[in-house]
Order: C-alpha cells, then sequence, then structure tokens
C-alpha cells in the first residue's frame, strides 16, 4: 500500500472514529446532553485522536528505520574488498536507482512482477529494457547491482506490506479502545486537551531544536578546525588567503571588516528612508495613499536576494562607475570595477528600507492616542509632536528595529557575492572590492575541497563567528526594547 494511501485511510479511520465516538457518547447519556461531563465533540476528538496520533507516529519511525534496515542487509551483498565508503555509497545509489527502475518498469507492464524478480544480466540488457520505459542509467548494469536491486525491491516490498499493517492496525486499536472508553462520565476534554498540550509544545520545541542543532554542528566543525589552525591567528590575523597547497592564512578580521562596512553603508541608507517613510505612513498620509502606498513599499521585502545581487552587478555597479570612475562624470578615479563595497551596500540598503518602515510604522502606531491628543491639545502643532512626543515614545521600540535590520544586513549573503567582490582586504575606500564572512563561507565550501582540510572547515568557524555576532545584536535589541519601553496607561 502506497504511502499516500495509507495516510487517507487513517484520516477516513479518524474520521469514522469521530462519529462513533460522538454517538456513544450520547447513546450513554441517553440522548441527553446535560448528562455528559464533556461536550460531545471531545469524545468525538478523543478517538479521532486516538486513532491518528499512534498510527503517524509508528509511520514516522517506520519511514526513518526502514532504509537503514534495507540498505544494511543489500550493502552486504556488494563486495567491499577494493571499494571505499565513498564509492559504496555511489554503488548503493546506482542499486537504488536500478530498483526504482523495475518498479516503474513493472508499473508500466513492459514487465511483469516476476520478470522482475529473474532479470540476468547474462540473458537481458537491462539498461535498455529499462530506457524503454523512460528510466535513463548511466551506466551498464552489472550483475551484482541487479542481484542487489532486485533483492532491495524484494525487501521494501515487505517492509511497505509490514508499514501498513502495523501503522493500520495501531489507528485501528487505537479508535477502537477510546471509542470504549467513550461513556457519560468519561473526561473527555480533560484528556483531547492535554493531547492538545502536547501538540503545542512538540510545536513549539521543533524552533528550538533547530536552533540546537545549527549550534551543535557549527560548535564541532569549528572545535575540529581549531585542531588544525591556531585560533589566535584566525581571529587577530591581517590575511585571509587560504591556500590547498600549504601555508594558509586564515585570518579574519578583513572578512569581519568588510561585512561591518558594507552594513554600516546599507544601514546609512535603509534607516533613514525606512524611519521617514514610517513617519509619513503613520501621521501624515491619508488612508487612501497609506493603502497604496505601505504594500507596494513592502514589495521590497518579497524581492528575491539574487535579484538585488543582479540589480547590483548589472546596473548600481555600472552606474557608479560611470560617476566615480576613471573618465566618469566627476573625473575621478576612485573606483575601477563596479563591484565595490558602496555597490552591495547601496542595494542592500534598498533592500532593508521595508524591513526598517514596516516595524518602525508597527512601533509608532502602538504610541496611544491619548498622548497625541494630550500634546495637541497644550498648543502643539502636529510637527512638533511628532518629534517631542511620538518619537521620543518610540523610540526604543526603533532602535530595536534598527538593529535587527542591522544583524539582517550582516547575515545577508547574495548581495555580497554579486556586489562586492572577492578580495579580502582592509581598507576606508567604499569604492573598493571587498568581500564579507558569508562570500567567503560559500567560496570555501564551493569545489573540491576535502572537507577535513583547514580550508574547508574554516567556513564552519566563519558561521559561527557570524552566528554569534547576530545573536549578540538580536539580544541586545531584545534588551534594549524591554529596559527602556515605556508603559502607557
Amino acid at each position: 500500500m502506497s504511502l499516500p494511501l495509507i495516510v487517507l485511510v487513517i484520516l477516513a479511520l479518524a474520521a469514522a472514529g469521530f462519529v462513533l465516538g460522538r454517538g456513544r457518547a450520547m447513546a450513554s447519556a441517553g440522548g441527553d446532553i446535560r448528562l455528559l461531563h464533556s461536550l460531545p465533540g471531545y469524545y468525538g476528538w478523543n478517538v479521532a485522536l486516538a486513532a491518528m496520533i499512534p498510527a503517524f507516529l509508528a509511520l514516522v519511525l517506520w519511514l526513518a528505520i526502514q532504509p537503514v534496515v534495507i540498505n544494511g542487509q543489500v550493502s552486504s551483498m556488494i563486495s567491499q574488498g577494493s571499494i571505499d565508503q565513498s564509492s559504496l555509497d555511489l554503488v548503493m545509489s546506482d542499486v537504488r536507482r536500478v530498483a526504482e527502475g523495475l518498479d516503474t518498469a513493472v508499473a508500466a507492464g513492459a514487465l511483469s512482477a516476476e520478470q522482475a524478480g529473474s532479470l540476468r544480466t547474462e540473458f537481458t540488457d537491462v539498461r535498455d529494457r529499462l530506457g524503454q520505459v523512460g528510466v535513463a542509467l548511466g551506466s551498464d548494469v552489472t550483475s551484482e547491482t541487479l542481484h542487489a536491486a532486485q533483492r532491495y525491491r524484494e525487501l521494501s516490498g515487505l517492509g511497505d506490506l509490514g508499514r501498513a499493517i502495523v501503522v493500520l492496525g495501531l489507528a485501528v486499536l487505537g479508535a477502537a479502545w477510546a471509542w470504549q472508553r467513550s461513556n457519560k462520565d468519561f473526561r473527555a476534554r480533560n484528556s483531547v486537551e492535554r493531547v492538545v498540550r502536547w501538540i503545542l509544545i512538540a510545536a513549539a520545541s521543533i524552533a528550538v531544536l533547530t536552533t540546537v542543532g545549527i549550534a551543535l554542528s557549527l560548535i564541532f566543525n569549528t572545535v575540529e578546525f581549531f585542531r588544525l589552525y591556531p585560533a589566535a591567528d584566525f581571529f587577530f590575523g591581517l590575511t585571509w588567503s587560504p591556500s590547498f597547497g600549504g601555508g594558509s592564512e586564515l585570518g579574519i578580521i578583513p572578512l569581519i571588516w568588510a561585512t561591518l562596512y558594507i552594513s554600516l553603508i546599507a544601514l546609512a541608507v535603509s534607516v533613514p528612508v525606512g524611519l521617514f517613510a514610517a513617519v509619513y505612513l503613520s501621521e501624515y498620509a491619508t488612508p487612501a495613499v497609506r493603502a497604496v502606498a505601505k504594500p507596494l513599499l513592502e514589495v521590497l521585502a518579497g524581492i528575491p536576494t539574487i535579484v538585488y545581487g543582479l540589480f547590483a552587478l548589472l546596473t548600481v555597479g555600472p552606474l557608479l562607475v560611470d560617476v566615480f570612475g576613471n573618465g566618469g562624470l566627476l573625473g575621478v578615479n576612485w573606483m575601477a570595477g563596479g563591484t565595490a563595497v558602496m555597490t552591495a551596500g547601496l542595494v542592500m540598503g534598498i533592500m532593508l528600507i521595508p524591513f526598517v518602515s514596516s516595524l518602525s510604522d508597527d512601533i509608532i502606531n502602538a504610541v496611544p492616542q491619548a498622548m497625541r491628543d494630550g500634546s495637541l491639545g497644550l498648543g502643539a502643532t502636529h510637527s512638533e509632536t511628532v518629534k517631542q512626543v511620538i518619537l521620543p515614545a518610540a523610540l526604543p521600540g526603533i532602535v530595536g528595529a534598527i538593529l535587527l535590520a542591522a544583524s539582517r544586513a550582516i547575515g545577508e549573503t547574495m548581495i555580497v557575492v554579486l556586489g562586492a567582490g572577492a578580495a579580502a582586504k582592509l581598507s576606508l575606500n567604499p569604492f573598493e572590492a571587498m568581500t564579507t564572512v558569508t562570500a567567503k563561507i560559500v567560496s570555501q565550501l564551493t569545489g573540491d575541497a576535502d572537507f577535513a582540510s583547514p580550508e574547508a572547515l574554516v567556513a564552519f568557524s566563519l558561521g559561527m563567528t557570524l552566528f554569534v555576532i547576530t545573536l549578540g545584536l538580536n539580544i541586545f535589541a531584545l534588551y534594549i526594547v524591554r529596559k527602556y519601553r515605556e508603559q502607557y496607561e
């Protein structure tokens, strides 16, 4: 039985259990809802949840364990005397592809189930037979691979059958057990709410566990990197020069400098524009103008960052060269190429405008209307009210929004990859090409690098450093908002 069909059957059993559980509870009360401990719907949901939860948990566990068990069984059929682990993984990939091809051929009617299980490479060109049903294989199928694929199909079929029996059996047993308990004295509401609470806890834990998993993966690889490369040279070195031939210099300071430089330019663009836009939309714009302008401004937030990167590379960079390059409008030679800190900073600032404006707009609108009315009632003009009452009251939240935008700028990748260049250097000239931490993470993990080498492991150390910086900014932003936020009655 296929996986989608199993899911549909479980949902059908849950729906039937809902109806039966509700009906049994009403029958036990003689049709008088006042005699029930809980509302009838709780009895139905109790049966439905008892059918779904054990079945879906078993289904998830089975899907996780079955491939591991089958791969272990089938890989023992491969002669491993002269191949390493990576080669074995490639062979097993071919085995799975051939097994899937045989399944496709059986489903298309090109082969019967018996023929698929009895094919021999000595008598049949398996590659051509599978190619006729649209399964493309890169190389000829050896006898060993074919036998392993046939065994893989056999074990997969047995596993799928066992999965259907166990999962649907648990659904039926769970529904029957809950249905049997459905009587007028059963505390169905308490049971359902307890289950729902655990579901909510599990959902809330996903973000925490994901963060912990990311942090642990970075920490383990960072520790491995510092076993191979001195931490002092990494954090205080002024040269970034990875060399797979030996003699690498992996100082992070030039990358941190470029990251902060580009982020500073981006904030210099996004903070004034975004803050002024927020003040206008919240305090001066008419409802009709706000209804049109705010969605149009927030469209910028929906543009993929790769599009911003292409905009920086193809439009903003050449435009800056025309102005600040040799023979440009200003007659200076400050900028030699389109990729520069200024290019990435300007485009990143444009990207952050809706981020700053939306947060600031929400914070300004949260200032109580009574403060506005009181200021105007004392004779202040609208502009004076905005400058001396509304903005000071909203300032802690605005500072928090700016710090969150800064953490977003520090973690940006595609814009700096395409717009800032690839040179790791320390310079005050914003018209020179530089590179950031995120850009180097991409470059260090691209290519044929050995993941056991410092040049590849350094990417995890860069990621860990960036993770700590952005986490610190987020914590500081929350601290500012909570410490200086004023409560107005």
